[in-house]
Formats: structure tokens, sequence, C-alpha cells
């Protein structure tokens, strides 16, 4: 490998100044009447004057290359506000590069549910994997319920800046419990960062703008989402805090929630024996969802009537005790369970230590 030559500065980002995608140019007057006659793209340079061989075009957001030394066709994908031609219509250029429609804003797709009892031992793995901005996030519902739920238990080990960006989720329903730790987090029109800390609970509405900011080494959450494959997009138009506190902006029906474990009460949970401790989250999805955590208070079994909803989805938060479902399950912390509409379940020897995290959808009223 050569030596870099010491007269060449090096390449850095901020050198660049623009970029392009190389495509071959064909007949080029042709592919010109094409990508300019019909896409709207407009020339930046050709060249030579006297027999055009290069041209470069600039459109919609996109800036091309056409040129004989370019060996693939490649697909270009445009993005429509309003699909016309519709989206099922191929175009090709004269040069062979393949023109894709597709709607700009792709519509939030939630499948159809499967319901199964689900049970998720930390002891049983598989190991977690790594997701974005250096997260690790183990599965907590591995069969999606037909993809219509996905539970995360995520991790960041180092603690620190978190390498995070300015984005947004297509979802009906997302859920953000702190189980260990501390964050800064940020939300759009939500007033300055805050610290979501062990106990606490954020609701992240629809499209909601936010940024993790940074966190404590060995910071753990839990995240129950609908659906499960959902859209993650950044936007890097928007700065944040945007300088707003809009407590009762809506977001697509639903608001923002912070919800502070330490100024929320614990309250009997029926004649059951429990306590809970409320979120506040039916209240801010309108219903669609609820969360809340049980602890035992002078009883250390729990005997639950089915239930005839979308998800009850259960995580151990701290402590021990037995899950009676489709047999005698042992949980302890970490644990993860989802039981299906129709199916009484119960907990017996419940720890004294024992905090349950309960998400149900929609929301029991």
């Amino acid at each position: 490998m050569p030596a870099p030559d010491p007269m060449t500065p090096p390449l850095t980002p901020e050198r660049i100044a623009l970029a392009e995608v190389m495509l071959p140019s064909g007949t080029l007057a042709d592919t010109l009447a094409f990508f300019v006659g019909e896409l709207g793209f407009r020339i930046e340079t050709i060249f030579p004057a006297e027999d055009p061989e290069v041209a470069s075009l600039s459109g919609h957001g996109l800036r091309l290359r056409l040129s004989p030394d370019a060996a693939e066709p490649g697909v270009i994908r445009l993005l429509c506000d309003a699909l016309s031609p519709p989206a099922d219509r191929k175009l090709v250029a004269p040069n062979g590069t393949r023109i894709a429609f597709a709607p700009r804003d792709t519509p939030m797709v939630v499948p159809d549910l499967v319901p199964a009892f689900v049970l998720t031992r930390v002891a049983d793995g598989p190991p977690a994997g790594a997701g974005r901005a250096g997260m690790i996030y183990r599965d907590l519902i591995r069969d999606r319920q037909g993809g219509r739920f996905i539970a995360s238990h995520i991790a960041l080990p180092q603690g620190g800046p978190v390498t995070d960006w300015v984005h947004f989720h297509k979802v009906r329903f997302q859920l953000i419990f702190c189980r260990r730790g501390w964050a800064r987090l940020v939300y759009e029109d939500q007033g300055p960062p805050f610290l979501m800390q062990a106990g606490d609970c954020v609701l992240q509405p629809p499209r909601i703008r936010h940024r993790v900011l940074e966190s404590s080494p060995g910071f753990e959450v839990v995240e129950v989402g609908c659906p499960a494959l959902h859209e993650t997009l950044a936007d890097h138009d928007m700065t944040l805090p945007t300088g707003l506190l809009l407590p009762e902006r809506d977001f697509g029906g639903q608001r923002f929630l912070h919800s502070v474990a330490a100024a929320a009460p614990w309250s009997p949970h029926g004649d059951s024996g429990f306590e809970r401790r409320d979120t506040g989250v039916d209240r801010a999805t309108g219903g669609i969802a609820d969360a809340y955590v049980l602890r035992p208070a002078g009883s250390g079994r729990l005997a639950a009537p089915a239930h005839h909803g979308e998800l009850l989805f259960g995580f151990v938060l701290e402590g021990s005790a037995m899950l009676e479902c489709q047999g005698e399950n042992p949980l302890t912390g970490g644990d993860a369970f989802v039981i299906p509409a129709g199916e009484a379940w119960r907990l017996s020897d419940a720890s004294r230590d024992l905090e349950l995290l309960q998400v149900v959808v929609p929301a029991a009223g």
C-alpha cells in the first residue's frame, strides 16, 4: 500500500462540496429528454459543447452525473406527495436506469393480532444485540404477536453523552419505562431537557421529535410499542429544545407524558392484596393503553381474571414470583411475559420486593 502523499491534505467532510450519483449516459440526448422533460430535473453542467457526452443534473434533492464512464444503470426511487403515476408503475430511462415511485409519507401499518402466551427469561438468552445510538437491545416478545407489538429491554452500559439525533417514530403507541439509572431527554415543545430516573416513564406520542442527550452508566429501560415494525425518521431541520412548553399539545390524538415515580402514590389494586402505582398513560393516550407498577401489599398471591384486550404484558422490575399460566413458570428480575386474551393467570410466591411493570392495550378503563 503506497504511503500517503504528505502534500495532499486529508479528506474531511468539510471539504466535500457536492455529491453526485453517477449513471451511464446512454444516448445522452435521449437520456436528457427523459430526465429533464419527463421527470423535471434541470441541467447543471454539460460538455463538450460541440458534441455533449457528460451532463450533471439536479432535482428533487438529488444530483446526477450522466457519463459514458458509468457502468451500472441503477434505480432512482422518487417519493411523491400524491402518487401520479401510480406506485405500481415502473419507468425505465433510455440509459437503463429504472424509476420507482413511492409515497413520501408511507402509511403506518398495524398488522392483525396473533395472540399467544409468551415467556421470556433472562437466563434463556439469546444475548442482547447492538442497536441504534450504541444501545443494547434484548427482545421481550419474540413472536411479535403477529407483528402488532414489540417490547425491548434496552441498556446503555457505558453512560455519558449519547450519539443520538433529533428523530421521531411512526407509531400507534410507544412507552419508555426506566428500570435503572437515569437519562437526560428533550422533547418537542415540552420545555428544557429533563431527567428520567428509575421508576419514571415517558409516553412518546406519534411523531413527536425527541433526542436522548446523555445517560448514567448502567442505564436500562423497557420499551413497549405498536406496531412491532415501525419507522424511525431523522429530523435534521429541528433544533431541540424548541423554547416552547405546550403540555396539552395533541400529537395524533395523544399528548406527551413524563410520569415521575416519586410523585405518584401507591393505591390498592382492587381487593387483590397488591397495590399499584399509576403512570397516567391511560389518560395521555385517550384509552389506547395503560401502564402501572404492581407490588405485594399483604399478600404474595395475585389472581387475575381473563382479559379481553389486545395485550397484557408484564416485566419483572425487581424480586421474584411464580407465574401460573400454562403451567408453573418461575420469574425473576428481567423476565417478561404476555398473557393472551381469554386466559386467566395468577402470581404466587411473590417476594416482598417484587415490582411488576404491567402494560395493557387498550386501557381497562
